[in-house]
């Protein structure tokens, strides 16, 4: 299990504004196995953490962490619909791991003393060397500080046994979608999507069938790409500037893409059927 939280403080004191740390640490040992300065805790800079994670070490059996909008839902909403999710919480349930909500500060006392140690000694580290911006910060904390912070303060753990999982080929080819965030739009009568103040035009090669009034996945990826799709299949569009003009004789649905095989003509499927009584 590993402990997962954000600290938001001035690390570079004057020399910069507030930013975030996250960081995540082992349950057991009490030591960081990754930690990233970002500008917030947000969905995109959580979501940008935990992929490098996921890529470097696996995946852990569960994650604790707060009650922070990012990771659960409000009181009321939960339990008014008990599917609703997060867009952490349905990431984290695509990958196999357990989000397990802490009902205090004082339950994650491990990660809130490490933070209360880095807000002191990381602080006055940076100062030293003159760091001023987040990337800086992120070098010097992966390559210095982190390592020299293990070796000093690491426990041996009862049993030495790694039981994060690997990311099977599947996982691999699909992180970049579990690491976006998602939503839904309807397919207009005119094959167009409306998203972020954007137009988006359904082409006709498509491959899978589309019609009007579906239901659409939309993905905001990591990289500033939006992708759509339906059934598993990524749809092929193209943003527009404005919405088409209504037309008379819309076509209902869009088609997926015909088969390129033929079947021969003397092929079963072609042969006729006698029903034997």
């Amino acid at each position: 299990m590993l402990q997962f939280d954000g600290s938001y403080h001035k690390w570079a004191e004057d020399r910069a504004g507030e930013w975030c740390l996250l960081a995540a640490i082992d349950d057991a040992t009490g030591i960081p196995a990754k930690a990233k300065f970002d500008t917030d805790e947000g969905v995109f800079p959580v979501f940008k953490f935990w992929k490098e994670y996921a890529r470097e070490h696996g995946k852990p059996r569960s994650i604790y962490l707060d009650k922070f909008s990012t990771y659960k839902m409000s009181q009321r909403v939960a339990v008014e619909n008990h599917e609703t999710q997060t867009q952490f919480q349905r990431a984290m349930g695509q990958l196999g791991i357990e989000p397990i909500t802490a009902h205090s500060p004082q339950a994650k006392g491990r990660i809130e003393r490490m933070f209360s140690t880095f807000q002191d000694r990381l602080v006055k580290e940076m100062r030293l060397r003159n760091i001023s911006t987040i990337e800086e910060a992120n070098k010097f904390l992966e390559e210095e500080f982190l390592p020299n912070y293990k070796t000093k303060y690491a426990v041996e753990p009862a049993s030495k046994v790694n039981l994060h999982q690997p990311l099977n080929q599947n996982e691999k080819s699909k992180l970049n979608s579990i690491f976006s965030k998602q939503t839904t739009r309807l397919v207009k009568n005119d094959f167009t999507i409306s998203f972020n103040n954007q137009w988006h035009q359904l082409l006709k090669e498509q491959p899978a069938t589309v019609r009007k009034q579906d239901k659409i996945t939309v993905e905001e990826r990591l990289d500033g790409t939006i992708h759509f799709s339906i059934r598993g299949k990524y749809l092929n569009t193209k943003v527009i500037t404005e919405r088409p003009q209504k037309i008379k004789k819309p076509e209902w649905i869009l088609p997926s893409k015909k088969r390129d095989y033929t079947p021969a003509a003397n092929h079963p499927w072609r042969s006729k059927f006698i029903l034997k009584v």
